[in-house]
């Protein structure tokens, strides 16, 4: 078992539903980045995604284009990310990381290459938001043999049938986008979320996620009625743009991660 599939099943024994976590690795420095993961560990995340910085993120919205562009400024890289990655093995944090990236950083070493550095450096699962199904061919193979767990994306506008093709091969969850357009905060969730949730948990047991708009603890109370996790990125980036001291963003954005990790245990 893996384990982002370990904690789901310790979350579903609690009662609990899974709070993941976004930040830009690098952002607005490698240690800062090293100290929220471990700061949001210890406030309650469940899962952490590390975003790749990356000059063109077609799937995200101007926060977190922005936290990629201040983690490219201050010098991260694939290389020192995965680095990282390592060092925060090495200090102890358990928490499930997820690499978030797009697939020319996937494809220049080329797909089993890039796996397996991901899978020796620590991560636990991956995510490639511009790699469809139908061109997973490369990438399906290589995250599976490195023993990478590949989130698959699921839309509001996905019809039924593509919604089971795209959640039975998924391993670790399933990741279900509340809207059409980029990540963002936003002041109410669309109710669409709730239909395509449903609709996956139709034909796999692998746990459902629900990301893109999610911001609040209200929001996630509303998300977690239905959906096993909810995913929280620009809420968290946003505060890493206004940080003046590591101390500071790691002590506010870990009082923001409590809080929606409270939302998580009132479903």
């Amino acid at each position: 078992m893996s384990r982002i599939a370990e904690r789901f099943a310790a979350l579903r024994a609690k009662g609990e539903k899974a709070l993941v976590t976004y930040v830009a690795a690098g952002d607005p420095s490698l240690p800062a980045t090293e100290a929220l993961v471990k700061g949001m560990e210890r406030a309650g995340a469940d899962l952490i995604e590390l975003g790749l910085p990356f000059s063109d993120p077609l799937a995200d919205g101007p926060t977190i284009q922005s936290g990629l562009q201040r983690a490219l400024a201050a010098g991260a890289n694939t290389d020192n990310v995965l680095t990282m990655v390592e060092r925060l093995r090495a200090d102890g944090v358990r928490v499930p990381l997820l690499i978030m990236t797009y697939c020319n950083l996937v494809l220049r070493p080329g797909a089993a290459e890039f796996c397996a550095r991901a899978r020796s450096a620590g991560a636990d699962g991956l995510i490639v938001p511009d790699v469809p199904m139908e061109e997973a061919d490369t990438l399906l193979p290589a995250a599976q043999a490195a023993g990478l767990d590949l989130i698959q994306f699921v839309a509001p506008t996905s019809p039924p049938d593509r919604i089971e093709r795209l959640a039975k091969p998924a391993t670790g969850f399933v990741y279900c986008v509340s809207l059409t357009g980029l990540t963002g905060a936003r002041a109410s969730l669309s109710p669409r979320f709730r239909n395509v949730v449903l609709e996956v948990k139709k034909h796999v047991d692998t746990p459902v996620c629900v990301g893109f708009g999610v911001s609040t603890p209200a929001h996630v109370r509303q998300v977690v009625e239905v959906a096993d996790g909810v995913i929280v990125g620009s809420a968290i980036v946003r505060l890493c743009g206004q940080a003046s001291s590591v101390d500071g963003l790691t002590t506010e954005v870990s009082r923001v991660v409590a809080d929606l990790k409270a939302a998580t245990r009132r479903a």
